[in-house]
């Protein structure tokens, strides 16, 4: 099957992507110069009253990060950058864990207490706009703003052709590998492995290691656990090799063998104790940190978490593209941190808008990059920061982001990926059959397809 490959980076012709606001025909009270106003004047009429408004505005933005060890300071020094920029706009962060934030803020919008903007995983979007709460992008961001990020980046970020979220940065899944441990195994760590069938061979020496203190070794990681990233993280495990879970039309297939080899591959990692059992990726950089852990994918940001448990993993870590397995070529799935704007009227959503466009900059972005967590810019005004350039980790991905393949959005998308997460423990923890484990996984997600 003919797939649909996410050249993000590349300088695409920007021509074909619209996304201004478009008048029509229909009309609104009131007139401008003597005729009535379009749709499209009354909304550049209402932006331009918020601009000009000097009232003072509390914004709710719902950020889990600002609690997370390594993160928290570059959000108070966004905020009170903001804040020094646009004196009449107070934020207010809306916090809880990474895990629960997503419902918090539906939970309160029910309540009828309604955040401004979320920080979002691109994940999460359909969810979002199945509430109710996430207002299409053209209607937020500046045109000339919105037409800087590269067309197919914001080609993933659409639900039924709309545009709902503005991504701060990019990452395909990454390998990530231990230096040392490739030395201590008699391996070169300037070679690391292009194939399964490499890996498997380095993984068999790197298991008989241990750390200095005795602690076990582990091969490789891939998460399994039950969360909803860790879906897509499981389509992108597939997509390896060449497999997929829905078509390019959207319709569920289970059938095809990339999927099956993915899914063998995975048993086969958990029956010779390779891969750390039903997994978070916080518990594979908790483990990669400590040396405990010689290859594991993860997003390029992840690296924080490992260097926020050990300083010393700079000194030891190194990232490549994702392994090529049986008939694939090695492609990922994409994945983001974006803002999700909700609209809650038009004051509030020029300050939104004013927030996105002084983060998602360069000279915001540049210290966040280079000190903080390594990620791919999305917008082609950002494609020679210095920090980019410069990142030992993200000139590891070479044209892996090339080879993203974007995911599916639909509202059903989180339960979706937690039943692909079933599907992994089924074939690892569960003994299941591959085939038995699929024709269950099938029954189960059927009624939760478009």
């Amino acid at each position: 099957m003919k797939k649909r490959r996410l050249a993000a980076l590349a300088l695409v012709s920007l021509m074909a992507l619209t996304t201004g606001c478009t008048g029509g025909g229909k009309t609104e009270t009131g007139t401008t110069g003597g005729e009535p106003k379009t749709e499209a004047e009354a909304k550049t009429e209402e932006k331009a009253q918020g601009l000009r408004s000097t009232e003072p505005i509390t914004l709710k933005i719902a950020n889990y990060a600002v609690l997370e060890k390594g993160y928290d300071e570059f959000w108070k020094s966004t905020k009170e950058g903001f804040e020094a920029r646009y004196p009449n706009v107070t934020i207010e962060w809306v916090t809880a864990p990474y895990g629960e934030i997503l419902n918090q803020v539906i939970n309160m919008a029910g309540g009828g207490d309604r955040v401004d903007c979320v920080f979002s995983e691109m994940i999460w979007i359909p969810a979002l706009v199945d509430a109710g709460l996430a207002a299409p992008m053209k209607d937020v961001l500046d045109e000339d703003f919105l037409k800087d990020y590269y067309p197919n980046i914001l080609e993933a970020h659409k639900v039924d052709g709309e545009v709902y979220g503005a991504p701060l940065y990019v990452s395909p899944s990454l390998l990530f590998y231990n230096k040392n441990l490739f030395e201590k195994a008699g391996l070169d760590p300037s070679k690391p492995p292009k194939t399964y069938e490499e890996m498997l061979s380095m993984a068999e020496k790197l298991s008989g290691l241990t750390t200095d203190d005795g602690n076990k070794v582990y091969a490789f990681g891939q998460p399994t656990a039950s969360v909803i990233v860790i879906g897509s993280s499981i389509q992108a495990f597939a997509a390896n090799f060449g497999g997929y879970v829905l078509d390019e039309n959207g319709k569920l297939n289970v059938e095809n063998e990339g999927l099956k080899d993915s899914l063998k591959m995975l048993k086969l990692l958990d029956e010779k104790g390779y891969n750390p059992q039903n997994a978070k990726p916080k518990d594979l950089r908790n483990l990669f940190a400590l040396g405990q852990l010689a290859m594991y994918y993860d997003n390029s940001w992840g690296f924080n978490g490992a260097k926020s448990i050990n300083p010393d993993v700079v000194n030891f870590a190194a990232a490549a593209e994702p392994l090529k397995g049986g008939n694939g070529d090695g492609a990922s799935n994409l994945q983001s941190h974006c803002f999700v704007a909700v609209d809650n009227g038009p004051e509030r959503v020029e300050a939104v808008k004013n927030f996105i466009q002084y983060v998602v900059t360069p000279e915001v972005l540049n210290d966040y990059i280079a000190n903080i967590a390594p990620a791919l810019p999305a917008k082609d005004a950002m494609k020679d920061m210095e920090a980019v350039k410069n990142s030992p980790i993200l000139n590891g991905a070479g044209n892996s982001v090339e080879k993203a393949e974007p995911v599916l959005m639909f509202p059903s998308l989180s339960e979706f990926n937690l039943e692909l997460c079933a599907l992994a423990q089924a074939v690892t923890v569960g003994g299941e059959d591959v085939d038995t484990a699929l024709k269950n996984f099938q029954n189960t997600v059927q009624p939760l397809l478009p």
